[in-house]
């Protein structure tokens, strides 16, 4: 049962770090905040570390589910699954990421 509920985890943490490091991206954040990525400097390399933490907090999340062998493949398709679903998400309907930005313009 608890290892449902670390995988949930493992899958949200990646999904928010695929979204965060999209964000971080010049292209993808003039794409789904509706300007220019220059003044936000910043806040993309706070996303950039977000990112990163949430990845590698993912794989810790994996690693309490299951053995070593069998957590370091999940999360590697975890990681293609969650850059896929993010992708799909700029394509479609790049503002849902919006509200993952803690620099929100209103």
């Amino acid at each position: 049962m608890f290892e449902a509920l670390w995988l949930t985890v493992a899958i949200a943490l990646s999904l928010l770090g695929m979204a965060w490091l999209a964000l971080a991206m010049e292209v993808h954040w003039g794409q789904v905040m509706l300007g220019a990525a220059d003044e936000a400097i910043g806040t993309r390399q706070a996303l950039r570390a977000l990112g990163a933490l949430s990845l590698s907090l993912s794989l810790l999340a994996c690693l309490s589910a299951d053995r070593p062998s069998m957590a370091v493949l999940v999360w590697v398709m975890l990681l293609a699954c969650s850059a896929v679903t993010v992708a799909m998400l700029l394509v479609r309907w790049p503002s849902v990421l919006r509200v993952l930005c803690p620099a929100r313009r209103a």
